[in-house]
Order: C-alpha cells, then sequence, then structure tokens
C-alpha cells in the first residue's frame, strides 16, 4: 500500500480514530463510522496493527455509547426519547418505528439496531426505558457491536486491494478530497434537513388543548379520540384517555371507513410537535374529513392537567 498522509494517520493514530468515531456514532452524532472501519481494517491487515485490535477499540466505542443510553433511559425514561426524537433528521418515525422494532422482535432489537438505519442511537435508551437487565442489555449489545464492527473490518481486510487504491487516489487529490468528502456529508444533513422542515410545515393545522378535549368529552355527543402509540409504548406506560380507541398509525388509511364523519376526530401520541397525530389527521382531511385534530402535548398534557385516565 503505497505512503500517504491519510495511510499514515490511519498507523500511527488509527485505533484511537476508530474509538472516537465509533463513539461520536454512537451518541448520535451523523459521523458515519463505517468508512473508518473498512480503512482501518484494510491497514491492519497491511500489518499495520493486530484487526483484533479494530475489533476490541470498535467494541469499546459501540459498548461506552449504547450504555451511556441506556443509563439515561433508565433514569429519565420515555423524556429522553422526545429529545432524541426531537431533534432527529426524520422525527416522523423516531419512536414509532423503534417501539414497532421492540414489539416483534423484543430486547434482540439490540442485536440488529446497528444495522437498521434512523433507529441505532434509539434502542439503547428504549432498553433503559423498559428496564432490560443490564446483564442482558450488555450481552444483546455486545453481540450486535461485535457483528456490525466485525462486518466493516472484515470488508477492509478483505478488500485491501481496492482500499488501497482509494487511497493513492485520495492522495492525489490532496485536500479536495477531504473537502469533497466534507461537502457529501454536509449536502447529506441539509438534504435530511430539509426533509425535516418539509415534514412540519405539511402538519402545521389546528391542534385542540386539553381543556378543549375534556370540555368535548363531557358533551352528550362525545368525541372519536384515538390512542396512535406502540402497542409496547401503550403497555409500557399502562395509562391512556378515557374512551380512547388504540389504532396503528400505519392502519388509519385502511381503516378509514371506522372513523365518523359527523363527529370530532381527536388523535393523540406521545411524539415531538405531535408528528404521528398530525399525520393521522392530515390523512383524514385528505378524505374529506372536516372535524379532526391532534392533541396539543399529548397524553403527556392529558396527565399534566389532572385529568382522569384509565388502563
Amino acid at each position: 500500500m503505497p505512503t500517504s498522509p491519510l495511510r499514515e494517520l490511519l498507523q500511527e493514530h488509527g485505533l484511537a480514530i476508530v474509538f472516537v468515531n465509533v463513539l461520536c456514532e454512537q451518541l448520535g452524532l451523523p459521523i458515519p463510522a463505517v468508512p473508518t472501519l473498512v480503512l482501518a481494517g484494510a491497514v491492519a491487515a497491511d500489518g499495520a496493527y493486530s484487526t483484533w485490535a479494530v475489533l476490541a477499540v470498535a467494541l469499546a466505542g459501540c459498548v461506552a455509547g449504547d450504555a451511556a443510553w441506556y443509563v439515561i433511559g433508565r433514569r429519565y425514561g420515555a423524556r429522553v426519547l422526545r429529545l432524541l426524537c426531537g431533534i432527529s433528521l426524520t422525527p416522523d418515525s423516531c419512536v414509532r418505528q423503534t417501539g414497532e422494532h421492540f414489539e416483534r422482535w423484543g430486547p434482540w432489537t439490540l442485536v440488529l439496531a446497528k444495522f437498521l438505519p434512523g433507529i441505532g442511537t434509539i434502542v439503547p435508551p428504549v432498553a433503559g426505558v423498559m428496564r432490560l437487565p443490564w446483564p442482558r442489555f450488555l450481552l444483546l449489545t455486545t453481540l450486535g457491536s461485535v457483528a456490525w464492527a466485525g462486518l466493516a473490518v472484515g470488508a477492509g481486510a478483505l478488500m485491501r486491494a481496492q482500499v488501497s487504491a482509494l487511497l493513492e487516489a485520495l492522495q492525489q487529490f490532496g485536500m479536495t478530497a477531504v473537502a469533497l468528502a466534507a461537502a457529501l456529508l454536509a449536502a447529506y444533513i441539509a438534504f435530511k434537513y430539509w426533509e425535516r422542515q418539509r415534514f412540519y410545515k405539511t402538519l402545521r393545522m389546528a391542534r385542540i388543548t386539553v381543556d378543549e378535549l375534556r370540555s368535548l368529552m363531557q358533551r352528550d355527543e362525545k368525541p372519536f379520540v384515538v390512542d396512535l402509540r406502540a402497542a409496547a409504548e401503550r403497555r409500557r406506560d399502562g395509562r391512556s384517555i378515557p374512551g380512547a380507541l388504540a389504532i396503528d398509525l400505519a392502519e388509519v388509511e385502511r381503516l378509514i371507513e371506522r372513523f365518523p364523519p359527523d363527529r370530532d376526530i381527536i388523535f393523540f401520541c406521545s411524539c415531538p410537535n405531535e408528528a404521528s397525530a398530525a399525520s393521522a389527521a392530515k390523512t383524514l382531511m385528505d378524505h374529506g374529513f372536516k372535524r379532526v385534530r391532534p392533541l396539543l402535548g399529548g397524553l403527556d398534557a392529558w396527565a399534566a392537567a389532572g385529568y382522569d385516565m384509565e388502563p
């Protein structure tokens, strides 16, 4: 493999770079670690250091990041999930998708999380919120981390000739290649942010407050209240607004005939900016429904107001 500044950097500080990059990605920063693992695997296969050492530091970064989020989720509960999804580049599906995966695979979601786009950072705090025992959490997140890092490092070792050609090309382009890589990363983040803003723009509609909903529920013609939270989240919380019907967001359009067009329809969730509730409301409005609104603040606002809850 030809000598280049990038190769020299990887030879001298490769293990530290792998650890920091992996840890940052697991903590939620948009700095993908797979390219670094592939490069480090190729350099290790060329004899700069042990491939096992690369795997070890990558595993340490993964487990450290996951354990930090697990502790935060265990201590602060669902609040940390709302915070994560509030700053996520894909806030509309953040908690919901994670809940669906936990519903389907249970704790084994920890093993698969790093291969599932958009939820890798969310799964460890969810495990903390669900009070998954420490030994089981560490075992499963370690298995997932070994599989994820091992595939990337192994790919780099197997394709070291191609990686050598890539490093040579990067050496020829010098800072231009670095600037191009930075520009591509910035473009990706900007595109996801634009998607996020466009999504929220489509969901700007009037919300109903918990006080208004309470007043509606005291009338003879009661509103049709729908709980859009994932089944696992409903079981974990154990509470709901009295009379609410649980429907999955993905089922709203299929079950459109179940919604009464002559009554107030109120959707609620526990997601940032009532994203799922507003999305469901927009679906019904697109089908001609007029009296449909998301609940401002969702279930948390209802509970904070001290209103009645039911199992």
